[in-house]
């Protein structure tokens, strides 16, 4: 039987990424915050914990899918990674901060345990699928040690070197480009609208055609069906994204402005009481401003 992983965060995302781990034969001991969020697991034969210490054993390996940077200094925090030293693994695989993956991995790396950072792109039905695309960089025996266990969660996996915060840069350069995408659509579509055109039409020519790629065509119909929930990925979290983007920005002294316009809509649609909606609501702001 293979090895016993321990997992922490099992929301939208990582509840079935859990499921399919074991599914894939993997052992499995789970903590979630609310812990009726892991019945599910416990059903397959997870065994539950109430402390995120208790998730790791000596030598072992401890997955995260948590939210945001608080979280991940909360489980260093929390004697998990003294409880995996030494030779143990941190697979990472929120959105984080480059900076906070770096700190993290120092940390780790001063009591003999290594953090992989491996945040993914897709939304949880992609997560249920095994579709997930998975961004991976840190030393390469530790990437090696969870690759297969990575390939039971993805369809593929690319690796980015060794510097911790190098995943986390691609994934927020990849959440950029999605809110992006989705806020052009929005304006198109509006446009469309405005001129007597249904955007649904749109959609359907251009998604098979010049932009026949699972962003277009995922979030196109999203737009057009104006269904935020329940949410696959909420506005909050996107919220959270999107300053990360920024701060990132900021650091490295790029000019980026439309991250600076999505971060604006993003705090509208916060104001407005869509914070636990879909995050593709922030096309409902092109709609308003076009009086639609």
């Amino acid at each position: 039987m293979k090895e016993t992983i321990g997992f922490v965060g099992t929301g939208n995302m990582g509840l079935p990424m859990a499921e399919n781990l074991v599914r894939a034969g993997y052992r499995l001991r789970v903590y979630n915050r609310t812990p009726g969020k892991a019945g599910p697991l416990v059903a397959l034969g997870a065994e539950q914990v109430s402390t995120i210490r208790a998730l790791a054993e000596s030598g072992g390996v401890v997955v995260s899918m948590i939210s945001d940077d608080a979280a991940l200094e909360q489980i260093a925090s929390s004697g998990m990674i003294q409880s995996l030293a030494p030779g143990g693994v941190h697979v990472s695989m929120s959105t984080v901060s480059p900076a906070a993956a770096r700190e993290a991995a120092g940390g780790h790396r001063s009591l003999g345990v290594d953090y992989v950072a491996a945040p993914v792109f897709g939304r949880p039905e992609a997560a249920a699928a095994r579709r997930l695309w998975i961004c991976v960089s840190r030393p390469s025996a530790a990437k090696e040690r969870v690759r297969p266990m990575l390939s039971a969660l993805g369809q593929e996996t690319f690796d980015f070197g060794e510097d911790p915060g190098a995943a986390n840069v691609v994934k927020l350069v990849g959440n950029f480009l999605l809110g992006s995408a989705v806020e052009a659509m929005a304006e198109a579509f509006a446009l469309a609208e405005k001129n007597g055109l249904k955007a649904s039409q749109v959609i359907e020519m251009l998604s098979r055609t010049l932009f026949a790629c699972p962003v277009y065509q995922t979030y196109g119909r999203l737009l057009v069906e104006r269904k935020y929930e329940p949410a696959g990925f909420r506005l909050a979290l996107a919220l959270k994204d999107i300053r990360l983007v920024v701060a990132t920005a900021d650091a490295s002294a790029t000019p980026m402005p439309l991250a600076s316009l999505l971060h604006g809509r993003m705090i509208s649609g916060a104001a407005k009481g869509r914070a636990d909606l879909d995050w593709s609501v922030i096309g409902l702001a092109a709609r308003e401003d076009a009086a639609l």
